[in-house]
């Protein structure tokens, strides 16, 4: 019974140290005939300042944290007005400060993070508007709804047209 209780006791110091800051999410819906996830690192706000500090502008970000962020097509779509073939691809965004930010899909999508981002693997790269609300999200989240994939944090979103 003693070891045991050791046991679960180690089990729950463990659990509590190793548990991620930033876990890894997936958010999956249909864009018509079309099966979509997302697959990225979820960190949250914490107190700290996001865009501008943490997140740079003007720099390449992996939207998320630690491992690449991914986007998955089954079938081939139009992201804004550009043709993207079925597959998946590793999502960045540019934020700029008072403009239109950049979303990056590359065919390179097993990159650690933006140190391997390269502009020669985009496939495509689109302009996207950035909405400020006065409601904060806490934590980082992409979802994925009927007209496309809408990316929530801090109190910026971004709505990707997917069709």
């Amino acid at each position: 019974m003693t070891k045991l209780k050791i046991t679960l006791v180690l089990l729950l110091v463990a659990t509590v140290t190793f548990a991620q800051q930033s876990p890894r999410k997936q958010a999956t819906g249909n864009i018509g005939a079309v099966a979509v996830e997302v697959d990225y690192g979820a960190p949250s706000v914490r107190n700290r300042v996001i865009w501008g500090e943490l997140v740079p502008f003007g720099k390449v970000w992996r939207a998320g944290a630690n491992e690449n962020t991914t986007i998955s097509f089954d079938k081939d779509v139009t992201v804004g007005d550009q043709k993207v073939p079925a597959g998946k691809y590793g999502l960045f965004l540019i934020p700029n400060k008072g403009e239109q930010w950049i979303l990056a899909l590359s065919k390179k999508n097993d990159a650690w993070g933006s140190n391997g981002y390269s502009k020669e693997n985009d496939l495509i790269r689109l302009k996207v508007s950035h909405k400020k609300g006065d409601k904060s999200v806490e934590q980082m989240a992409f979802h994925v709804n009927k007209k496309g994939v809408q990316f929530a944090w801090e109190k910026v979103q971004i709505w990707i047209p997917v069709k």
